[in-house]
């Protein structure tokens, strides 16, 4: 009877073990997140385009949306724009994966519209990088970065 007991112990502790190991997996890596909430933009920024001045495959242009990426975006969504940045996790909103399909079927003016207004802990980036074509180089960038 004793062995009996002492094996129910050690299961039920086992268990609890488990639990708390995975409670914890999910808690601290991500897993339990929520999904990115949907962002609406509006239908008029929706087909909004670059000047034609600016090309986004130009390599100039990604060179200088890098440039801004660095100082302004990478600290949270990560060197490639897979959300995985050092202040991701501490942030209360789930950063975006930008390579996602869900991502990547945005126009060009639903991420220049994102990133000139910014949502939650993302902030709005019109007066802070004041230069249209900046925001647009940014554009450009994020199109660039691939998994």
């Amino acid at each position: 009877m004793e062995t009996g007991m002492k094996t129910l112990k050690q299961t039920i502790t086992l268990m609890v073990n488990l639990f708390i190991a995975v409670f914890f997996l999910m808690t601290y890596t991500g897993f339990a997140q929520e999904k990115v909430k949907p962002w609406p933009v509006p239908e008029k920024d929706k087909s909004l385009t670059p000047p034609a001045s600016i090309k986004l495959t130009d390599v100039g242009v990604i060179a200088k949306g890098k440039e801004l990426w660095e100082k302004h975006c990478k600290s949270c969504h990560g060197s490639k724009g897979l959300g995985d940045g050092i202040r991701a996790a501490s942030l209360k909103s789930n950063v975006p994966d930008f390579s996602t399909a869900a991502f990547q079927v945005s126009t060009n003016g639903e991420i220049f519209y994102r990133i000139q207004k910014g949502r939650d802990d993302m902030p709005g980036y019109e007066n802070s990088i004041p230069e249209t074509s900046e925001r647009w180089a940014l554009v450009a960038f994020i199109r660039s970065v691939k998994k």
